[in-house]
């Protein structure tokens, strides 16, 4: 059966786009939640210098690495007066799960049933992952079963460097300038928050860093992190009747009373938020909890927070004698507003979309993208697939095809503002 591509562009970008992600995934970027600088790791850097190599050989202009690992440069555009576009994507992957030795496989023509991965016991079932059963045909992208593959979001790394590749062949067809960012610290949080608009020059950008093909979203959750640190009464167990008030144990029974048949990532979906511990460290005498709370209403994710607040305090309130302390951090909020104020954003991604064969399907982004900050800095940013799936585990895949189409979207993308 032949490669199910959406288009010829989309196959002729496919063999490029597949050995620059081989190449790029194998690269180490996991960021680091408490580190001092930015990049939080040096293997954003180091694949951030890759990436500046191979756009200096591709022959693109202002190629540029700065001292916080953001990789920008410029594809000129053929159509003057055009509008100046940025493509996004972020060099991080996650540190929820390991990273380290990243091997990928290639499932070619994929033949609908269970993946069994060599390490971890980890297979891909299609049974559970209805975006998977629907990839009969596609060559399917995983780590080895002990890792992360790294799609999220090298997915959207290789889609656009294989665009620009085509781009920087092609001088003749009409096309707007694009300008290009490479990004680091995603996954904790930083949200390109070094990124000089300015600098950029860009009237609007698309982050490449959803999942299923034809995903345009434009609206995000809005995001806080919440730490909770209690001190407590240590002291030998053996004689601690009366006197040990245990950090530990408290912070596990605040973890404990949260609701657990509502407003946790497994019981929501949609519109739904939620409260999620990530974290518990501690002894007797110190304890430590690191949240992230989620919603698309702002006025619900202060409700959750109260909730929070109310739950530690109510149990803080059996141990006079513990100190709790509650830090409420913003992360980012939701950026549709941003986005609604400036139609054309979205009409010229869907008209890219549709001239690959896709329909557009606008999904709220159960999460946070470069793009949410960015929207609410001036820069309208919706983001777009890139064809990887179940993020954050040792179980992420990717289709070669619908990667292949993202890469492809980007072209059209320039296309579309070269006629505006």
């Amino acid at each position: 059966m032949p490669a199910p591509y959406t288009s010829e562009l989309a196959a002729t970008l496919a063999p490029d786009l597949l050995a620059r992600f081989d190449r790029y995934v194998r690269i180490d970027t996991q960021s680091a939640d408490d580190a001092s600088g930015t990049p939080s790791t040096a293997g954003q850097l180091e694949l951030g210098r890759q990436l500046a190599e191979e756009l200096r050989a591709l022959g693109v202009t202002d190629v540029d690495q700065d001292a916080h690992g953001y990789v920008t440069a410029t594809v000129p555009g053929t159509v003057p007066g055009a509008p100046v576009i940025g493509v996004i994507a972020h060099l991080d992957t996650t540190p929820e799960a390991p990273g380290r030795g990243v091997e990928p496989i290639v499932h070619r023509d994929y033949d609908g049933g269970v993946i069994e991965l060599p390490r971890g016991g980890t297979r891909l079932d299609p049974a559970t992952v209805p975006e998977l059963a629907s990839k009969r045909g596609h060559d399917i992208i995983t780590a080895s079963g002990d890792t992360l593959l790294g799609a999220d979001d090298k997915a959207g790394v290789a889609a656009i460097m294989a665009a620009v590749a085509h781009l920087a062949a092609d001088s003749t067809r009409p096309r707007a300038m694009l300008r290009v960012a490479f990004t680091p610290d995603e996954e904790i949080g930083s949200l390109a928050a070094a990124l000089d608009l300015n600098r950029f020059g860009a009237r609007c950008a698309y982050t490449l860093d959803g999942s299923e093909i034809g995903e345009l979203a434009y609206e995000s959750f809005c995001a806080k992190e919440v730490r909770l640190h209690i001190t407590g009464v240590d002291v030998h167990p053996g004689s601690a009747k009366g006197i040990m008030v245990s950090a530990l144990v408290l912070m596990a029974a605040i973890v404990a009373a949260l609701p657990r048949d509502r407003l946790t990532p497994a019981t929501t979906e949609g519109r739904d938020g939620f409260i999620h511990p990530l974290s518990l460290t501690g002894t007797p005498s110190a304890a430590d909890c690191r949240l992230i709370l989620r919603d698309f209403d702002p006025d619900q994710l202060d409700a959750h927070v109260a909730l929070l607040r109310a739950t530690a305090t109510e149990v803080l309130a059996t141990a006079p004698r513990a100190q709790l302390t509650i830090t409420v951090k913003d992360q980012y909020a939701n950026m549709r507003a941003a986005i609604e104020a400036d139609p054309d954003v979205l009409r010229a991604a869907e008209e890219a979309y549709r001239a690959e064969g896709i329909e557009p399907v606008h999904t709220p982004i159960r999460g946070g993208t470069d793009g949410a900050s960015l929207s609410l800095r001036g820069l309208p940013t919706p983001n777009l697939f890139t064809g990887g799936h179940e993020y954050h585990s040792v179980r992420e895949w990717a289709s070669l095809q619908d990667m292949a189409a993202a890469s492809a979207v980007v072209v059209h993308l320039a296309e579309a503002w070269g006629r505006r």
